[in-house]
């Protein structure tokens, strides 16, 4: 198969003008700013797309992907719901919790906390943060030492009050029953069962696990809980499995999936990766002028040859060719070598992490990566239509070259 005479040009245009020289200096500065904008591109969304799956994984460590709400605020029959909820395709499992708040009192020290009271035997299969502790036992809930029942704390929680697993901290709810002086705060003494570290601030220092028989009668809810949380085997199709389930429970039940109880955090992670993939992509803007400008000095450079070839025979749309054909070959092979470089740059972070965070802000020693196909597809095919687009200018400049007026002095 032969190829068309506009290939052979192009890429004859390449080389450089000087003896020893195999491509021109302008064609290597073009080639290396696509290069240098597609790997910084690639590199960034990825490192991005890192911190965005950190980030989620640290808030499914401690929370289910679907919650099952009231409307009438508390859930009487969960035996009930639960054993109808556990049949349904996706379902891994469920368990029964409580939610409220109230202050922990140790010495001199207090800090409002939220109170999660579940079921020990349950809840271990549906929240993951449970399953590894970073010292003591979700057993030891129910296991009250001298008529105390424990409760487990995040780890900054423990450092700010100062406590050790088997101290004993005071817990005060505001709500208490009306006395003859008014109000009458409820309080009662909790042991340091265990403590977790979840990687996020707001859990480590603001949540603290009670068993569910001590929190229905801490908070006053007799036999009936908060809600119930469902565990799924596949974490992006919780809002389908949660339709299936108020579809199965009907009035007054609600569900609510991960991704609702956090919309407004994915939704700023989702605008800062459009934002930055937009600005970042000015770079290769900037690398495409490389090329335009490449190709106007080409063109200029090879006035008479283009004259020549005109004279031949060769048509506008011919000589159009051959520019955007050259211009082109410049975006493909900076594309490439930008994508290349660029994943192994994202290899060598994840494998060497060679690039340290301060753990106490991030809660990561190193910078989370994750490679993304989209990503690399998205990038590159940008990236060659940029080039494309580039060439469109030269190209058709090339295509106005009168013969006459090159060859009128030769």
């Amino acid at each position: 198969m032969n190829l068309p005479y506009h290939f052979f040009i192009a890429l004859r245009y390449f080389k450089s003008k000087k003896k020893h020289g195999w491509i021109s200096i302008n064609t290597v500065i073009s080639i290396a700013g696509v290069a240098l904008g597609v790997m910084t591109l690639v590199t960034v969304l990825s490192v991005m797309g890192g911190f965005r799956e950190d980030l989620q994984e640290k808030i499914l460590g401690v929370n289910t992907p679907i919650v099952i709400l009231s409307y009438k605020g508390r859930i009487s029959n969960y035996g009930e719901l639960r054993k109808q909820i556990n049949t349904l395709e996706g379902v891994i499992d469920s368990s029964p919790f409580i939610h409220g708040q109230a202050m922990l009192r140790s010495g001199d020290r207090a800090y409002g906390v939220v109170i999660r009271g579940i079921d020990p035997a349950s809840a271990v299969k549906t929240t993951d943060i449970l399953k590894g502790l970073s010292a003591g036992s979700i057993r030891d809930l129910d296991d009250g030492s001298g008529g105390i029942p424990g409760i487990i704390v995040g780890r900054e929680l423990m450092r700010n009050l100062r406590l050790m697993i088997g101290d004993v901290v005071e817990m005060v709810s505001p709500v208490g029953e009306i006395g003859p002086l008014g109000m009458i705060p409820k309080m009662k003494k909790f042991r340091i069962a265990g403590f977790f570290q979840a990687g996020m601030y707001e859990y480590d220092s603001g949540l603290a696990f009670i068993s569910l028989r001590v929190a229905q009668d801490f908070f006053g809810y007799g036999d009936a809980v908060t809600g119930i949380e469902v565990r799924t085997d596949d974490i992006y199709s919780a809002r389908e499995t949660a339709d299936r389930i108020e579809r199965l429970l009907q009035y007054p039940y609600y569900a609510q999936d991960w991704m609702q109880m956090n919309r407004n955090l994915f939704s700023a992670l989702k605008l800062e990766k459009i934002v930055m993939f937009i600005i970042l992509t000015l770079i290769i803007i900037v690398a495409a002028f490389n090329i335009v400008s490449n190709l106007i000095m080409t063109v200029i450079e090879k006035g008479r040859e283009i004259a020549i070839m005109k004279a031949m025979g060769a048509r506008s749309r011919g000589i159009m060719s051959i520019f955007m054909i050259h211009g082109l070959l410049i975006g493909v092979i900076g594309t490439l070598a930008g994508v290349a470089s660029g994943y192994v740059l994202c290899r060598l972070l994840q494998t060497y992490r060679f690039i340290s965070l301060p753990g106490d802000v991030y809660s990561l020693s190193y910078l989370p990566v994750k490679l993304s196909l989209f990503d690399f597809l998205v990038v590159p095919a940008s990236a060659v239509l940029i080039s494309f687009l580039a060439t469109l200018y030269p190209s058709w400049q090339a295509a106005k070259v009168d013969p006459v007026e090159q060859l009128r002095y030769e």
